[in-house]
């Protein structure tokens, strides 16, 4: 089964530009909606509008509240989410297809959701 989430959740995430290295994905959605389980390769996070949501991996849950025109890291997770706010959610990321240079030997973060 894929998790891809141009392909679990295709009303949500577009597909605007691909190639070797990157893929750039829009994702848009209104107030209450929500997505099925997904996951993200380490990505850069654009956010084009302000919005709420809740993130929810396993029994981790997490809300979050972002300000258009910010840019962060968000490493790699699954995790599926809803818009409880009351504002549409508009965000691009660009998903990394380079697998991560990690020479410490520590595991991918845990944390869900974007991070500074």
């Amino acid at each position: 089964m894929s998790l891809d989430p141009a392909v679990t959740n295709p009303d949500h995430y577009e597909v605007v530009f691909e190639n070797e290295r990157v893929r750039v994905l829009e994702y848009k959605d209104e107030p209450g909606e929500s997505t099925t389980p997904h996951q993200h390769p380490d990505s850069v996070m654009y956010t084009l509008s302000s919005f709420r949501r809740r993130l929810v991996s396993g029994e981790v849950l997490r809300e979050v509240e972002m300000k258009a025109g910010m840019v962060g890291w968000l490493p790699a997770q699954q995790h599926h989410g809803e818009n409880v706010g009351d504002t549409p959610t508009h965000v691009i990321f660009v998903e990394l297809k380079e697998p991560r240079a990690d020479l410490t030997g520590s595991a991918p973060s845990t944390e869900l959701g974007p991070q500074p």
